[in-house]
């Protein structure tokens, strides 16, 4: 059976969901869970998209996203890759974490967004976790109804929602007595919505599939010049050549750890791309990348450091 296409689009809404391998536990404890959103939020400045719902299951999650470019797949590579490392890290293994690629459907925000958010936050009471979505804590209920999220773009979902908190609790609750499957109409295993929608849809993968070969190519040119100019800035600061870190093998490696962090944050370089710049294989850049973000969230003259660096090829501090 032929996989769903992917629809990579700016402005597009997307349901997304992936499933741990085997269907097996992604999340051990609390801390597991908070990773992951921060990984989200990382994404969110990195790629520039909307986060309007979220939901973490033990094994299973589900995110409604609204891209601003057409990134999609680039966005959910950083969070299940960093996330996957994160968690090989911690818990001492190797491998696969999640089962297969992720799932996303382009949907009509105006036609199910109601139905869509009451889906995903009804999720933790459907599996039994909880009686009410509001006990739930890795959703963002609690946000549509009064709490603050920092998750998710709670401006925009009251644009949206178009309701009260009262109300929309009510709707949601109202979705225990009366189920019903917002992706029974789901077109293709891609699309949902109205057939205009799906129509015009449709007419966007026409030209993304025409297309493809030059965007893709044009986004290695972007992500080569900005290497150089990420490269340049790090050796720089660090008075060393591109050659001398390549080749330093002697511990604590700093303008290494600090050039592979940049490489991750502001390109899409992959492991193996990076590992290509610093003279590493791809499983050392994972380690050495989760090592100098544990040490830049402790470490405030690190911190400074770095922000420095980025401000010569960005323009912004982190």
């Amino acid at each position: 059976m032929a996989r769903p296409y992917r629809l990579q689009g700016e402005h597009c809404f997307y349901h997304v969901m992936s499933r741990g391998d085997d269907r097996k536990k992604i999340y051990n404890q609390p801390g597991d869970y908070g990773k992951f959103m921060d990984y989200a939020l990382k994404a969110k400045k990195r790629y520039s998209y909307h986060l309007y719902a979220y939901c973490l299951m033990p094994n299973h999650f589900h995110l409604l996203v609204e891209t601003t470019l057409p990134n999609i797949s680039r966005i959910m590579h950083y969070i299940k890759g960093s996330y996957t490392t994160y968690y090989n890290i911690r818990y001492r293994r190797c491998g696969h974490l999640f089962q297969g690629r992720f799932k996303s459907i382009v949907v009509d925000k105006d036609s199910y967004f109601h139905a869509l958010s009451r889906y995903v936050h009804l999720n933790p009471v459907h599996a039994g976790l909880v009686e009410d979505p509001a006990a739930y804590v890795w959703s963002s209920y609690r946000g549509y109804t009064g709490e603050k999220d920092d998750y998710i773009d709670q401006d925009l979902v009251k644009c949206c929602l178009g309701m009260g908190r009262g109300a929309y609790q009510r709707y949601v609750m109202a979705g225990l007595e009366h189920t019903e499957d917002p992706f029974q109409n789901v077109y293709a295993g891609f699309l949902l919505g109205p057939a205009g929608f799906i129509e015009d849809r449709l007419q966007d993968l026409e030209v993304q599939i025409t297309s493809n070969d030059v965007a893709h190519k044009k986004a290695l040119r972007d992500d080569a010049a900005k290497s150089m100019d990420i490269i340049a800035a790090v050796t720089a600061h660090y008075e060393v050549t591109h050659s001398e870190i390549k080749q330093t093998r002697a511990r604590p490696m700093r303008a290494k750890q600090v050039l592979i962090h940049c490489l991750r944050a502001y390109t899409g370089l992959s492991n193996r791309q990076i590992g290509e710049l610093v003279g590493m294989m791809p499983s050392a850049v994972s380690k050495a990348g989760m090592a100098i973000e544990r040490i830049l969230e402790n470490d405030q003259i690190t911190r400074t450091v770095v922000a420095a660096i980025v401000s010569k090829f960005e323009g912004a501090i982190i």
